[in-house]
């Protein structure tokens, strides 16, 4: 079961009895005298979590949620074991548990780094960086994008180490690339081919891309991510654990912002 939704049952559970406490529930008198009365377990726990679920559920649905980086594919800016803040209200208010839009603000750009619920699972949530817009069209060949005929620019930065899930480890090519104003690195692996694909980006859909461009599952093998499937931008990391080194604490990580 979704977290929005489990947190809102428990939110409409406790405000539900607490107002019953307060409008319906008649007073009970005192056993002992000048010694207030005990209220039945359910009644006093609802009424105290009840305004620590709403804070969290206001703060979680409207404007900022966190959530954890499981795998590379966004390497070399996010790494796995990451903790990112992701800001929901960028991209306009959207309803809780439905995710619809009531409230317009802008629009993702490309070189944003997106959170969305997958297309093809809906419960699952995916990040990847923002590369084409509705009606771009994207081409992908000899590992460089292409944005509407134009090559996206790309500077050579050197080698760069990394380790799957599966502890296997890659060498690849780490680039400076620039979308539109956005500077970002990106990794390419040269032992893996690319195949030369184009796609037209349709209206109100995005074409999303990872950082790790040979080892991510993104828009090139399921198609475009909805606007309805939008969650918010990523930007920030305020935790992090170092799982593809020690395991202890990546202080190094700590405190940056997602580019």
């Amino acid at each position: 079961m979704d977290f929005a939704l489990i947190l809102f049952i428990a939110l409409v559970v406790t405000g539900s009895i607490s107002l019953w406490d307060r409008l319906a529930r008649k007073p009970k008198p005192e056993l002992i005298a000048g010694e207030k009365r005990k209220e039945p377990w359910l009644i006093e726990y609802s009424k105290a979590f009840f305004p620590v679920i709403l804070v969290v559920f206001l703060l979680r649905s409207f404007i900022v949620e966190p959530f954890r980086i499981p795998s590379g594919s966004m390497l070399p800016s996010l790494h796995i074991g990451d903790f990112i803040l992701v800001n929901k209200f960028n991209y306009g208010i959207r309803l809780p548990i439905i995710n619809k839009k009531v409230i317009p603000i802008s629009s993702p750009e490309r070189g944003d780094v997106m959170v969305f619920r997958f297309p093809h699972d809906k419960s699952i949530n995916f990040i990847k960086r923002v590369v084409g817009l509705p009606s771009d069209k994207i081409e992908y060949k000899d590992k460089r994008v292409y944005v509407n005929g134009k090559p996206v620019p790309m500077e050579a930065l050197g080698e760069f180490n990394f380790r799957e899930v599966s502890q296997k480890n890659h060498v690849g090519k780490r680039y400076l690339e620039t979308l539109d104003s956005v500077a970002h690195e990106i990794i390419v692996d040269p032992t893996k081919q690319t195949t030369e694909t184009s796609y037209a980006v349709p209206e109100g859909h995005y074409f999303v891309m990872g950082d790790n461009r040979d080892h991510s599952n993104d828009s090139r093998y399921w198609g475009f991510v909805p606007e309805q499937n939008i969650i918010g931008k990523a930007f920030f990391i305020w935790f992090s654990w170092d799982l593809e080194g020690s395991g202890d604490l990546a202080w190094n990580r700590i405190g940056n912002s997602v580019k």
